[in-house]
């Protein structure tokens, strides 16, 4: 029985001309029998690792490639496919694919591409095969011009480069000049001793996609389908054709046939995945990473607590110290352990550098605030001890995966401190992240209907009904939606409309740039994977996504812009002007008293406009039922405003309880077990956050922190096996800790309730600071923080108005705006 491999095929990932998504793509060469798939992509490898890890899943062989675009000396273009043999030869074809977007970017035929020259492709040549491109390879236009002499000198320079790993390539797709370009490349083949090889340019899974590909393309290419002058480059023949077709139709070239299978032999490439490449962090002569990093983490800790404790006796002072010592032990050792004090080392660096150069940083966010290495390196600003934050919610001993600092920058000045990272570690080792926009429902109901040439109102109208709720697809849409149902039922022109649309939807559409994303690699990152930028060389990033770049072992940094933290910038300017550090009312933030009575007074009026995640019209009418007192009640506010807990009824017991209305209980209680009253006192008994649930189970069931973090996760995702795992552990574990097994389920039960509302406390801690220090400013110099605002928020009119408004009633005036190093600020005034 014959063998068969598809060795030239594009995904959704080549962007342009393909609507064949990635596993389906696997199962069909699965289901026809193929031993191996290559993915050719033109000019990227957007899919590889999502390829290479399906493929290797389904028990095929993934053939890494791409379909290169080609300049000569002479300034014509080609394309060729290059198949990867090796490591080399991947680290050869992601260098030559990085420096044509890098280097080489031209105007062909109305479009910007990126073209790797041919003598790059000489230089680079190793552990490369190349399929010739068929009639759109060099080869192919000149056998077609019937210029046989530069036929036959085009031939010997790929034979001279690529000796033995040069095939010229066969295909039928139903084009008028097919017959007669075999017939020459079957004789040029003879001539020259050289192999042919049989592919089918694949782009759909089947005919009938045909006039979805059609439409894919003309959405790329901003055309009409029916433009009788529009490029019509591909057939209905470009399907995925099983084995036995692909045999029928070059029955008389086996060999063709069997070179496919050869090739595939011959691609053997390795990706290391799940190993982590760290840059080199610079330590001082005498020291290991290690050792300095242990030397580093006692300093910062012993400034903190000089900072926060150092009014105290020695005596109290060395009883205060005893549990951050105990905790900064632990989390060094695992740490060390686990090999990331270059992270915690480059984090810390950069942070720093943003601080020297007056770039406001945030003081955290997400899990990394539950570190207390990470408060000592000033990498967060919120004593994790205090807030009773949990490193293993950061970083779990029991589950290796890259720890992962979210930082906020203030976002006028942020893309300063990606510079420096730029300048330090080079430019060729740090780039910033691709995104993928697809096609959602919507959008793609108005793309299809301009390529289909309908009236706009038409479409407006049909897309108007799909409903706006988040990630809807059209099949839903179609069933929420009466009256888009029935107009698809009745008219002939909406259905194709949504037929296509459909087909079409989720598919890869255009490319982006992650929005605080960045990599920075121990060597220049063309090692890793392949590089993409705009035309004038601006904007570089990976071609792997942010989950696929750190598969392949990048290290990912997060540089995020935050307004809030412009605005606190601005304002502390405003107040600041004129004075020095150390002179009598110099304001720092850091330094702020965090249970100032006059500051929840204005909070509890739910006059939060302004206010960092405080100030939506639902969280006002949250505020004023809460009246928070204390910063427990504001980190509690930031996680109690969203939907599970607002519809739960969970708000709702939280505040009655507050204020008395309602008893405060503990799970446990009733049987005088009573383990659990402070973890939850601050909550008055309601299981808001995920390190409680965490707690409990460490408290309850002895399982470690690390241990709970794994229930934490399974109660997440609900997997019954899993679940049933963890029942029993906690049981067995309450058990063993004196612990009624009924009451062990019933809490069990409970906490798997809540978990799924359970919000991440140490995000909600560091929310909630930043929240406090606006809220802040504004009680103690609204107009300085108003100014602020104001300044910031320009392109939001109605905002300004408003703000203007409550100004006037604070007693405050508006000023004519000034400009300052090209911002407009406006300066108010106390009326």
């Amino acid at each position: 029985m014959s063998q068969f491999v598809h060795l030239h095929l594009h995904s959704e990932y080549s962007v342009v001309d393909s609507t064949l998504k990635v596993k389906p793509a696997i199962a069909l060469a699965k289901a026809s029998g193929q031993p191996a798939i290559a993915f050719t992509d033109e000019m990227n490898m957007f899919a590889l690792i999502k390829f290479y890890n399906a493929a290797i899943q389904e028990g095929i062989k993934p053939v890494i490639g791409a379909d290169c675009l080609i300049e000569s000396a002479d300034g014509s273009v080609f394309k060729v496919t290059c198949l990867c043999q090796n490591n080399q030869g991947y680290l050869n074809l992601s260098r030559l694919i990085s420096r044509a977007y890098l280097q080489n970017q031209k105007l062909v035929q109305n479009a910007m591409k990126a073209l790797i020259q041919q003598d790059w492709l000489a230089e680079l040549n190793e552990g490369l095969i190349v399929l010739s491109g068929g009639m759109a390879g060099d080869i192919g236009q000149a056998l077609l011009a019937e210029k046989l002499n530069l036929a036959a000198k085009r031939t010997s320079w790929w034979m001279t480069y690529f000796p033995d790993r040069f095939y010229l390539e066969l295909v039928r797709n139903g084009r008028s000049q097919d017959a007669v370009y075999i017939a020459a490349a079957v004789d040029l083949a003879h001539r020259y001793e050289l192999p042919v090889v049989a592919t089918n340019d694949v782009r759909f899974e089947k005919t009938t996609d045909f006039e979805a590909h059609e439409v894919r393309v003309c959405i790329h290419d901003g055309t009409i389908l029916e433009d009788p002058n529009r490029p019509k480059r591909y057939t209905e023949e470009q399907y995925f054709r099983t084995t036995d077709e692909m045999v029928a139709l070059f029955e008389e070239f086996p060999e063709a046939i069997e070179n496919t299978v050869e090739i595939a032999k011959r691609c053997n490439v390795t990706l290391t995945l799940g190993t982590y490449f760290l840059p080199d962090f610079p330590v001082p002569e005498g020291h290991t990473i290690e050792s300095y990093f242990i030397e580093a983490s006692h300093k910062g800790l012993e400034e903190r607590l000089q900072f926060l404790y150092g009014h105290l006796t020695p005596e109290a002072f060395a009883q205060t110290r005893q549990p951050y010592d105990e905790r900064l032990k632990f989390e060094l050792d695992i740490i060390i352990q686990m090999g990331f004090p270059g992270y915690f080392f480059i984090v810390a660096d950069f942070i720093q550098w943003g601080k020297n150069h007056q770039v406001p940083v945030g003081p955290g966010r997400g899990s990394g605030a539950g570190s207390l290495v990470a408060y000592v390196l000033k990498i967060t600003d919120l004593d994790p001890l205090q807030y009773d934050l949990l490193f293993e919610r950061f970083l779990n001993p029991e589950r290796v995966s890259m720890p992962d600092f979210d930082v906020d920058f203030c976002m006028e000045r942020r893309d300063l401190v990606i510079d420096y990272v730029s300048k330090q570690y080079g430019q060729d080792h740090v780039s910033q992240i691709v995104t993928f926009g697809t096609m959602a429902a919507k959008a793609v109901v108005r793309d299809v209907g301009r390529v289909l040439g309908y009236g706009y109102g038409m479409v407006d109208a049909i897309a108007k009904l799909i409903p706006n709720d988040l990630g809807i697809k059209l099949a839903g849409a179609l069933e929420q939606e009466a009256q888009l149902q029935e107009k698809y039922d009745e008219d002939e022109d909406v259905k194709l409309l949504l037929d296509l649309a459909q087909q079409l939807e989720g598919t890869v559409r255009n490319t982006g740039k992650h929005a605080g994303g960045v990599v920075i690699g121990p060597k220049p990152l063309d090692h890793f994977c392949p590089l993409l930028c705009e035309p004038d060389g601006s904007s570089v990033v990976t071609q792997l996504d942010k989950n696929d770049v750190e598969t392949a072992g990048l290290v990912k940094f997060d540089f995020l812009g935050l307004r809030t933290l412009t605005i606190i910038d601005w304002a502390l300017q405003f107040i600041n002007e004129g004075k020095q550090k150390g002179d009598e009312g110099f304001i720092e933030i850091e330094r702020i008293p965090l249970d100032d009575e006059r500051t929840f007074d204005l909070i509890k009026t739910g006059k939060t406009t302004g206010v960092f995640q405080l100030e939506s019209s639902g969280m006002q009418n949250l505020i004023v039922r809460l009246r928070p007192d204390c910063f427990e009640d504001i980190i509690a506010l930031v996680a109690l405003f969203r939907p599970g807990p607002l519809e739960s009824g969970m708000v709702d017991n939280f505040i009655a309880r507050k204020h008395g209305k309602e008893k405060v209980s503990y799970p446990d209680a009733q049987y005088q077990h009573d383990s659990l009253k402070e973890i939850l006192e601050p909550t008055y008994g309601v299981i808001l956050y995920q390190e409680q649930v965490m707690q409990i189970a460490q408290v309850l069931a002895g399982y470690t922190l690390g241990g709970a973090d794994m229930l934490r996760r399974a109660m997440g995702k609900k997997k019954p096996e899993e679940m049933a795992k963890q029942r029993s552990i906690f049981k067995e574990g309450a058990i063993n800790n004196h612990v009624d097994g009924d009451l062990a389920m019933k809490i069990f039960d409970l906490v798997e309730k809540f978990a799924g509302y359970g919000f991440n406390k140490s995000h909600s801690a560091a929310y909630a600071l930043v929240s406090y220090q606006s809220a802040w400013l504004k009680t103690h110099f609204p107009a300085e923080f108003m100014a602020a605002q104001i300044s910031s928020d320009m392109d939001t009119t109605d905002k300004v108005v408003h703000m203007v408004n409550e100004c006037h009633a604070m007693g405050i005036g508006v000023a004519k705006p000034s400009i300052n190093e090209g911002e407009i600020h406006f300066k108010a005034i106390r009326g």
